[in-house]
């Protein structure tokens, strides 16, 4: 039965329809014959517990940019007349991206929000990690310069990394000899009012830093990520060079140990980082990966996450 399906995201003028998941969602749900609408967050307004948005119906063409989405006139739309939203605009993850998460929490799980917005609320990337230490690389949260200082003599080569950054913006390598700790403690401390993150520096990273995608707690396929000569940072939009990989044993067992949790938080779609044998962070804000994953000849993701989407409707 066709589902009617409104896509909560950013500016779709703004994104590249080639690398974009939110974009390969909607094409899978068009393909499906579900009706497909879209507004942004900041169209968002709640009058007791009735939430609506400035909704436009949509229809999306894999065409290159501009050529790739085509909009009706908005109407004022009470979110609860959709089957399902998809909650896809991108980090900051910040007091703004908390109260869409309130809001859209009075409509779920009436109209299926995916991913559940109090599960995005409650397990940022850089915290829900925090629940699995035993597969993680030693690894300290805080503010406090003290904490950080003996963290770094313990370990030596460290990352400091904001809590709640994303797309590798803010991470910094610190060498054992490197003298510029106390200046990048001030700048985080002048810019950041959340406490840091902190990591033992893992080597392997010149190997790649493989997305994982899962869906339903269960891995769909995974991409290396190698960092471009000179960069720490493996993100393919700081020049990461992405290569569709086979998970290792190591890489299932990851899995096998997060899928549970992910299954009952009602995280359908999942993105987790894993350096050689250690998982770094758990993406459920806004994962991405989907048409990397495809165009490197991998399954078709979007499918996966739909066929989820339509058990539970």
């Amino acid at each position: 039965m066709p589902l009617s399906v409104a896509v909560q995201m950013d500016p779709i003028e703004t994104i590249n329809p080639l690398g974009d998941s939110s974009f390969a969602l909607m094409l899978e749900a068009q393909a499906r014959g579900h009706s497909l609408s879209y507004y942004t967050p900041d169209t968002l307004a709640q009058r007791g517990n009735t939430v609506t948005a400035r909704v436009h119906k949509i229809s999306v063409d894999d065409k290159e940019k501009g050529l790739h989405f085509a909009l009706e006139d908005w109407q004022k739309t009470d979110l609860r007349d959709f089957d399902v939203v998809l909650l896809r605009q991108d980090p900051p993850f910040d007091m703004n991206y908390i109260t869409t998460t309130h809001m859209l929490e009075r409509i779920h799980p009436e109209t299926l929000v995916v991913n559940h917005p109090a599960e995005v609320r409650n397990a940022p990337e850089k915290i829900l990690v925090m629940s699995f230490p035993e597969l993680m690389p030693e690894t300290l949260i805080t503010r406090d310069e003290r904490e950080i200082r003996d963290f770094r003599a313990e370990f030596g080569d460290i990352i400091v990394k904001p809590l709640f950054g994303n797309g590798g913006a803010g991470v910094f390598r610190i060498r054992p000899d490197d003298e510029n700790l106390g200046a990048l403690l001030e700048m985080f401390d002048a810019s950041f009012r959340e406490p840091f993150m902190v990591q033992r520096y893992v080597p392997q990273v010149r190997k790649g830093d493989k997305r994982i995608i899962l869906v339903d707690g269960v891995p769909a396929a995974g991409l290396n990520r190698v960092p471009a000569e000179g960069e720490v940072r493996s993100n393919m939009h700081v020049g990461g060079r992405p290569e569709l990989s086979e998970l290792t044993r190591r890489e299932h067992e990851i899995c096998e140990a997060i899928g549970p949790e992910l299954r009952k938080r009602d995280l359908i779609f999942v993105g987790i980082d894993v350096i050689g044998d250690y998982l770094t962070e758990i993406n459920v804000t806004s994962p991405t990966g989907i048409r990397e994953v495809k165009r490197f000849g991998g399954p078709d993701i979007a499918v996966m996450i739909w066929d989820a989407i339509e058990k539970r409707r």
